[in-house]
């Protein structure tokens, strides 16, 4: 029998998926990508440095601050453009931003009502009023924080490469620090709801990849881990995994060591939960998971352990840069030169990898952009291939729902994938 759901709603992007099942056994699980490539590599071929923030962060409209972030890091590191700790913490902070409110999105919006078996969201906001507004208000801090250091919440316009064009005033940062406050209790009261959520139960080990840094629960920096020991920098990123594209596919896919592998929320617990504090470690400790967690499904309440660690964290980066002199952030001088450059920064939904030639005037020569979906697009068809079988005696509406449930469980985002 074949299995077939021509789209699945609520995901960044257009995407159906396709199954063949031969005597319970199946033969194969697609997700069959509905966009056309867009070619943003081959648009930025030619055109000076300072468009490629610019024009890649144009790539996805939930999570433009980590492309903005990865491409400026990737020029840095090409020219050899050295910036202050003012405007590291403040990039962090940006992206703290960007994850808040993307997982607070995709948590309550996106796949929630999968897991209540409610059929669309204007009943989930009926049923769960009180819930829908807080999951508003996290999303509103995180866009906030966007808003103030990158000047609006999409597309962000103050961060260039050697630091910033605007520097947030201090009253800026002040009432971000009173809106984190309510934020953290708010984050708290929505994770004991999802605590109490029924997730399936479906393991299928895998490998997972994140950057880990010692001393601090990374997302702006630090190695290229997985679970299974690799341990390199990112600059060995591109020989260490495989990126190829199949027949009559517009998107990239990744592999290690001849298979597939995860990232996002999921894999970050996994390889970084030793590096959480206060509140979040202690919602994790509460969920009763034993390591290495292997459970997709886990990835909703990985992101809700992250909702609560970057609400956090983005407090204690805000009061940090209240006693910093955030002139020092702002962008000094600096010589073009010709050169190659990577960077990774965590997206919400992964690492994000960029790699960037720029030659002597600063034009640019040829980039590569490995996005998160792009990443982990392999694993969730293996993973489904495995989960198909567990649901076969269900009726085709049913089925549907599970499979369509579990997909958007791992927050692809397709417009990042055919970039």
């Amino acid at each position: 029998m074949n299995i077939k759901i021509n789209h699945i709603a609520k995901m960044e992007g257009h995407a159906g998926f396709m199954a063949s099942v031969l005597d319970g056994d199946v033969k194969s699980a697609k997700i069959e990508v509905q966009e056309g490539i867009r070619l943003i590599e081959g648009v930025l071929i030619g055109r000076e440095y300072k468009d490629m923030p610019i024009v890649a962060q144009r790539i996805c409209g939930i999570c433009p601050v980590v492309h903005n972030l990865t491409a400026i890091k990737a020029l840095e590191n090409a020219m050899g453009v050295a910036v202050s700790q003012e405007t590291e913490k403040l990039r962090t902070l940006l992206e703290c931003g960007q994850i808040i409110h993307s997982h607070a999105l995709h948590l309550f919006f996106l796949s929630l009502a999968d897991f209540l078996d409610i059929d669309n969201d204007i009943e989930l906001v009926k049923k769960y009023p009180e819930e829908t507004k807080k999951a508003i208000r996290i999303r509103e801090f995180g866009m906030e924080i966007v808003k103030v250091i990158g000047g609006r919440v999409v597309h962000p316009l103050t961060n260039e490469v050697g630091g910033f064009k605007k520097i947030p005033d201090q009253e800026a940062l002040k009432n971000l620090l009173i809106f984190s406050k309510e934020a953290l209790g708010v984050s708290l009261e929505l994770g004991e709801f999802f605590r109490k959520i029924k997730i399936p139960d479906f393991e299928r080990e895998t490998e997972y990849v994140a950057l880990s840094k010692n001393g601090e629960y990374s997302i702006y920096g630090g190695d290229i881990v997985s679970s299974r020991g690799l341990h390199i920098p990112v600059e060995k990123f591109e020989s260490n995994f495989l990126e190829l594209q199949k027949q009559q596919e517009v998107i990239k896919r990744m592999e290690h060591d001849g298979k597939s592998y995860m990232v996002g929320a999921i894999a970050r617990i996994n390889i970084n939960r030793n590096k959480l504090k206060g509140e979040s470690y202690r919602y994790l400790a509460s969920l009763g998971w034993k390591f290495p967690d292997f459970n997709p499904f886990h990835n909703i309440l990985a992101q809700m352990v992250e909702l609560i660690h970057f609400t956090e964290e983005a407090q204690k980066i805000i009061r940090e840069l209240l006693n910093l002199n955030l002139e020092n952030a702002l962008t000094k001088e600096y010589k073009i030169k010709a050169g190659s450059g990577v960077a990774a920064v965590e997206a919400p939904r992964g690492t994000l990898y960029y790699h960037v030639e720029v030659d002597e005037k600063g034009y640019i020569k040829n980039v590569n952009i490995i996005t998160p979906t792009a990443q982990f697009l392999s694993n969730l068809e293996d993973d489904i291939a495995e989960y198909i079988p567990h649901i076969m005696g269900l009726s085709d509406g049913k089925r549907q729902r599970k499979l369509r449930g579990f997909i958007r469980a791992y927050d692809p985002c397709i417009s990042c994938a055919v970039h």
